[in-house]
């Protein structure tokens, strides 16, 4: 088994574990209670857990609580207006990966895919698996799967591009999610491409978020500032809902001003994995620096 299909399957007991200790919030259940609730023992539970983070639960769980977010918040006020283009800047891989947004042309917008030929393939990641599909110009789509979800991603994409041909090669597509996911991987200056179709107004918002750099989070109110439209905060919760790449495009980062992580496609649960799973590598990566 491939570290990261290792990873995708540790994930679904992650995301168990994380939605019955939200669920039971109040009474703060114990290790050995959160470990029963996904069969396994207190051991097994402890180590697949530390296999999927690096930490232990109880440390992962500060990462994902409403206070941290709050004081992530408090530090992280001015950050779309200092960080750079593509986030932090320095010599780990985490901070060498970046990104090219490339819009599609209002041209192309109107074709809605004739002539374009998208490859796709499901794959697993540390967050489950993902069905992710590129073009020549870049990747187009990627979307955490729920279970059975399969082929309603793949209709998601063709909703997206109706008159593209479709062609599934999860052999070529699999060199792409090692990229975004496996940090292991020796440092490559080639950037990741994207190519995306949306409206002006949500191009704007999309390329906001590729500046909030990793173990940061920003508020919705953050982002329509940030663009020059500081009252459009409803209408910046409507484009990052309609980011057709997330992780990439980092919409999990954005949450609500009070703390709390709001709504995600992939699960509210995941959402909140996403950041303690930065938090724990950018902790990291700190310490090195």
């Amino acid at each position: 088994m491939s570290d990261l299909s290792q990873l995708a399957q540790d994930y679904d007991r992650v995301e168990k574990a994380l939605t019955f200790i939200q669920t039971y919030a109040d009474r703060q259940p114990n290790l050995s209670e959160i470990a029963a609730h996904v069969n396994l023992s207190e051991f097994h539970f402890q180590r697949l857990f530390s296999r999927w983070t690096g930490i232990s639960p109880k440390r992962f769980l500060q990462y994902v609580t409403k206070e941290y977010a709050k004081q992530l918040l408090k530090e992280s006020q001015s950050i779309l207006d200092t960080a750079y283009d593509i986030g932090l800047s320095g010599g780990s891989r985490l901070h060498d990966l970046f990104v090219v947004c490339e819009a599609i042309t209002p041209g192309q917008y109107k074709r809605m895919g004739v002539g374009l030929e998208i490859e796709y393939g499901c794959h697993p990641s540390p967050f489950g698996h993902c069905l992710i599909a590129a073009t020549t110009r870049g990747i187009c789509y990627l979307e955490f799967l729920l279970q059975g979800q399969k082929m309603a991603s793949i209709n998601g994409i063709r909703r997206r591009w109706p008159r593209a041909k479709f062609i599934e090669r999860p052999h070529k597509t699999r060199k792409l999610v090692h990229r975004i996911f496996d940090f292991a991987l020796p440092k490559d200056s080639a950037p990741l491409h994207l190519y995306v179709k949306g409206t002006n107004f949500q191009i704007k918002v999309w390329e906001a978020l590729l500046k909030i750099p990793l173990g940061k989070v920003v508020t919705y109110a953050d982002v329509a500032r940030h663009i020059g439209m500081p009252k459009a905060t409803r209408a910046v919760g409507n484009a990052v809902g309609q980011n057709p790449i997330p992780f990439l495009i980092p919409c999990h980062r954005v949450i609500r001003k009070t703390g709390m992580f709001g709504n995600y496609a992939g699960g509210k649960e995941r959402k909140k994995a996403m950041i303690g799973w930065e938090a724990v590598r950018y902790k990291a990566e700190s310490l090195k620096r």
